[in-house]
């Protein structure tokens, strides 16, 4: 006897075993079906482990088919919510609120120091003849890439040092940290960047013409060419993070950090001359929601948004291909890697190589 209903294709009783099958096939072939009783129920419990499948055991009753579908509700029911108390857990883990501060921190002091370090020629030098200041592309890329590189290594193992939207972008769909990690991250270097640029504001208040390090296009670079810039900079970023943080890796035998801040030096090298060198849009919206200045500046949210979700795709479907399958990456959105947080909440002392969160 079958009954069809929503969602349920049909229900089979034998003996005490009412069997539901949400797989729209017959779970028994027709020599199983020629069994005995006790053997034909036998062949329904070894096919028992297909996850299409769902068993409901009573004694001798039948169920209503509302009855199913309230019980079949049910379940899903119970599956949103133990989601909700996993990413619940991991907002009350000590690690996650430390990282969130870490990321916070070390964006402010390598915003202060690499925007610093571009505003810096143009303060009068006693005795230099040169008629204007010119600056200087190489000083620039230089504090940006070494800047990284030494708050990788200062916070990296706490947080990874993402210290960039469009790398926490690209380690998200990576499915490398959850969602709400990826959210708290964001905020937490926006708000960064932001206060950095406002410190740096009133330290060289004295300048004259001070753009705050505003991301611009230069003349002759329309919005489409500028968006492309701001693409490949970005890729080859995220690109080099995901590629020096793989653990599947076993050949590196560098300095991660070191690796990082270079690419960063090289994408800045490549589009200083062309948009100001976003590639963050942490570092951008600093910049230009202090001098209050946002000409043109979607161009550095999507962007680097679009190079770094470009590169973890390509990354992890193209060039070195994950095993994980949808429903391991939904579980690392909703409640992030169980390795994120190898590190006691109270010991500190504790030493863990930089491993991407």
């Amino acid at each position: 006897m079958f009954w069809h209903h929503w969602k349920i294709n049909f229900v089979c009783k034998i003996k005490h075993i009412v069997f539901i099958s949400l797989s729209g096939q017959y779970c028994l072939s027709a020599a199983e079906a020629s069994l005995p009783g006790t053997a034909r129920t036998a062949a329904l419990w070894k096919r028992r482990v297909k996850k299409k499948c769902v068993y409901y055991f009573f004694c001798r009753t039948w169920l209503s088919p509302q009855i199913l579908k309230e019980k079949y509700r049910a379940g899903e029911g119970r599956e949103r919510e133990r989601k909700r108390e996993k990413m619940a857990s991991e907002f009350k883990k000590k690690m996650f609120w430390r990282a969130v501060v870490a990321e916070f921190l070390a964006m402010s002091l390598f915003i202060f120091i690499s925007i610093g370090s571009a505003l810096g020629y143009n303060f009068p030098v006693i005795g230099n003849k040169t008629a204007t200041a010119t600056q200087d592309n190489v000083k620039v890329s230089l504090a940006f890439g070494i800047a990284i590189a030494t708050m990788a290594q200062s916070v990296g193992h706490i947080s990874g040092a993402h210290l960039n939207p469009a790398v926490t972008l690209g380690l998200l769909l990576s499915c490398q940290i959850s969602v709400l990690k990826a959210f708290m991250y964001i905020v937490a270097q926006c708000l960064g960047a932001v206060v950095a640029t406002a410190i740096l504001s009133g330290v060289t208040s004295s300048l004259p013409n001070n753009s705050l390090g505003l991301n611009a296009l230069a003349e002759g670079i329309n919005s489409g060419q500028g968006l492309g810039i701001e693409i490949i900079a970005t890729f080859q970023l995220v690109l080099c993070v995901l590629a020096t943080t793989d653990r599947r890796r076993n050949d590196i035998s560098g300095s991660a950090p070191l690796a990082i801040g270079l690419s960063v030096a090289l994408g800045h090298l490549l589009a200083i001359d062309y948009t100001g060198c976003g590639i963050n849009p942490a570092r951008s919206l600093g910049s230009a929601l202090v001098g209050r200045n946002f000409t043109n500046h979607w161009i550095f949210w999507v962007g680097p948004m679009l190079g770094g979700a470009s590169a973890a795709l390509i990354y992890d479907f193209i060039l070195a291909p994950r095993s994980s399958d949808l429903t391991d990456r939904m579980k690392v959105w909703t409640s992030g890697q169980i390795e994120e947080y190898d590190l006691d909440g109270d010991d500190i002392n504790t030493r863990v190589e930089m491993k991407p969160k």
